[in-house]
């Protein structure tokens, strides 16, 4: 191999890999939207490992970038219609809950002992 070949190889399998990284962890994010309970999770989160680890010796560039593409056609396939989202986290069930107050209310934290100060 040239040297401008051998660049643009090791380039392309360095975008490879993180593209299967970035994969990964999507479909094991995923994987947590189907099954809420980490009992039900981990024999899932196993598959999906074993899934990965099974082409993990792959080494044609061009196989490598068919099997990104099914494994991402599958994964937008079964992507969860209504994920979990963290009650807290943007799009939860508690984000923004009490808004802050507008302008110009006052708001008074001491609960009672305001008047003894005065005195």
């Amino acid at each position: 191999m040239s040297g401008i070949a051998s660049v643009s190889f090791v380039g392309r399998r360095a975008a490879q890999k993180e593209r299967v990284r970035i994969l990964y962890r999507r479909a094991l994010r995923e994987t947590l939207n189907w099954a809420v309970h980490r009992h039900l999770f981990y024999p899932d989160a196993d598959a999906l490992r074993e899934r990965f680890e099974a082409n993990r010796k792959v080494e044609d560039v061009e196989t490598i970038d068919r099997l990104i593409a099914d494994g991402e056609a599958s994964y937008n396939k079964w992507r969860h219609p209504d994920p979990y989202i963290v009650p807290w986290a943007p799009g939860g069930s508690k984000f923004n809950r009490n808004p802050v107050p507008p302008e110009g209310i006052e708001i008074v934290y001491d609960y009672g002992k305001e008047e003894a100060e005065l005195v």
